[in-house]
């Protein structure tokens, strides 16, 4: 029978629903908060995607202060044996950036439901409308910087051959014909794969099998640094999360992303 210690980083609903009641396990959902009032997974806790990121203009998707971070964590009853299941309502956006939020604090049990509540749903899985009862913890945050890409670390990183950024905005944003900031285009080298490439949308959009060979042919390949950014750090949460799911290893994610690359006037941009 699968434990909480045989959870990969990517699991099924099935796998899922015969721990709903294993101590140790915390579910997390990022739904929107109307669905979530509906239903959601027994026993899942909500948190609102908008306490993953400081809010602060330009750069809104930037990660919060400690302090920000301890409440939400802490307001989830977050503790270091603890093994958090995270799922979203959107195929994994606000799930992945959850996991490199995780891993921003160095909590290394978690896993991502694939497909979140959709493949919940389409599998016919139990679901409630009970809200439960978590007894708050206070987590000692310490910030990992190993997995955080600042605007200053890319531009030391341009033209290295063993560093490939992954841009996953749409391609009419890459081109600079879509621009939401003051300056559009994009890091200069950088390569594009829209995020929901990697979503396979028949099959309750699960991570599709032929996605490595898709960014291989891109360059981008577990032997290189992998820097993802998108505008927010939202859609990017996804691909930090699909990257980590093919085994990885080395990889960032740019939390100031377009938001703050593209509002700078000292970061070089290509069109």
């Amino acid at each position: 029978m699968t434990t909480l210690k045989d959870l990969p980083l990517i699991i099924e609903p099935d796998q899922l629903e015969p721990l709903l009641n294993e101590p140790g396990l915390r579910i997390v959902d990022l739904c929107n908060i109307q669905l979530y009032q509906q239903l959601h997974i027994p026993g899942a806790v909500h948190v609102e995607p908008r306490r993953l990121i400081s809010g602060m203009p330009p750069a809104t998707g930037k990660l919060p202060s400690v302090e920000q971070l301890q409440q939400m964590l802490g307001a989830i009853g977050l503790h270091e044996d603890m093994h958090i299941v995270v799922y979203d309502d959107e195929g994994g956006g606000w799930a992945g950036r959850f996991i490199w939020t995780l891993d921003v604090i160095g909590h290394k049990n978690y896993s991502c439901l694939n497909g979140g509540i959709r493949s919940w749903l389409d599998g016919k899985h139990p679901v409630s409308n009970t809200v439960p009862s978590v007894e708050p913890s206070q987590p000692a945050v310490t910030i990992n910087p190993d997995v955080i890409a600042s605007a200053e670390y890319i531009m030391d990183k341009i033209g290295n051959p063993t560093t490939v950024i992954w841009d996953a905005r749409s391609p009419e944003e890459y081109r600079g014909e879509r621009i939401l900031a003051q300056r559009g285009g994009r890091i200069p080298g950088a390569v594009n794969y829209e995020w929901t490439r990697s979503m396979d949308f028949q099959n309750s959009f699960r991570i599709r099998d032929n996605v490595e060979s898709e960014l291989a042919e891109l360059g981008i390949t577990a032997d290189k640094e992998i820097i993802t950014h998108c505008q927010t750090h939202h859609r990017s949460g996804y691909t930090y999360l699909v990257a980590k799911a093919l085994g990885f290893k080395n990889v960032r994610a740019y939390d100031g992303s377009w938001s703050e690359w593209g509002n700078r006037s000292d970061t070089p941009i290509e069109r």
